[in-house]
């Protein structure tokens, strides 16, 4: 099972973002692209084949750990993600950023 950490992107006009959103924006935008927690308030939001894992209590979100559970069906939706939120993937093990090509 591959691990990667979710960041805030850098851009030129915020070089020093501080976080992914509060917690309820994040957990709104999973939302929209089919990923959610089973429980209100819940830290694990999962997604088909992924799972995010936020820590608790924590508001505002300033990373979460994605899980690839299913490596056929999370790469999309991994990938889906990245492009719409503009948010950073890293792997954990090798500190590799995935890069998400433009359309």
């Amino acid at each position: 099972m591959r691990v990667l950490v979710v960041l805030p992107s850098v851009t030129p006009s915020d070089r020093n973002p501080s976080s992914l959103g509060s917690r309820a924006s994040v957990e709104k935008c999973l939302r929209v692209l089919n990923t959610q927690s089973d429980s209100v308030g819940g830290d694990i939001l999962y997604g088909p084949g992924i799972q995010f894992q936020l820590a608790p209590n924590q508001d505002p979100v300033v990373q979460m750990l994605l899980e690839v559970s299913d490596e056929d069906i999370g790469w999309l939706v991994i990938e889906r993600i990245g492009r719409t939120l503009k948010w950073k993937f890293v792997d954990i093990n090798t500190g590799n950023e995935l890069a998400f090509p433009s359309n």
